[in-house]
């Protein structure tokens, strides 16, 4: 029975138990996954490992500021206020050392966009992976149901079941979805649709 006393306060709802093997299993699999990435970050070679760094300070405002205070003092180093400026405007040698430095960061970039490239390559190699191995447990699930089903004489109408228990063919699902993009990038544009000049 509820207490009719306004001052009496209800007793909190116990907390519901956790479910430790469900944490130790999340756990486990962070664990792996931290495991594989550290993996996959040691195993390159010392140049990319250089790349990476030079991308990564690239891309800092501390890189930017740097640049600022480079070019501002070179152009007041060089400015028509000192005498003999060695390199005058238009500052030729530092136009020259700039574009030497975007070749070789550009290339540092693109060494390192290559590494992270393969490691996402990775990444969605073991995705595919996981969801085919867990489409495939579903579809089993699904058979033993209906046995389970029909060997309690439970009737199941379920005209999309007999879909459902076929096994996916990733070659079949990717012929269809080159199909539709085909037929998506050959369609015409609508005819309110604004016309390119």
């Amino acid at each position: 029975m509820l207490p009719t006393d306004p001052g009496t306060k209800l007793a909190s709802p116990p907390p519901l138990p956790r479910d430790h093997d469900g944490d130790e299993q999340t756990a486990r699999n962070v664990r792996s996954i931290a495991e594989i990435e550290r993996t996959a970050r040691d195993n390159v070679s010392f140049a990319e490992r250089i790349a990476r760094r030079v991308a990564a300070f690239c891309g800092s405002v501390t890189f930017v500021w740097l640049h600022v205070v480079w070019f501002g003092g070179w152009m007041l180093a060089n400015s028509h206020w000192l005498p003999d400026p060695p390199d005058p405007f238009p500052y030729t040698f530092l136009t020259l050392i700039v574009s030497l430095e975007a070749i070789f960061l550009s290339a540092f970039i693109l060494i390192s966009q290559n590494q992270e490239a393969r490691v996402a390559d990775r990444r969605n190699q073991l995705d595919l992976q996981i969801n085919l191995l867990a489409e495939q447990e579903a579809t089993k699930t699904l058979c033993l149901l209906e046995k389970i089903c029909t060997r309690l004489d439970i009737p199941v109408h379920d005209p999309e079941l007999a879909e459902l228990k076929r096994a996916s063919e990733p070659e079949a699902m990717l012929e269809l979805i080159d199909r539709n993009m085909d037929e998506r990038e050959s369609d015409p544009p609508p005819a309110d649709a604004p016309q390119d000049a």
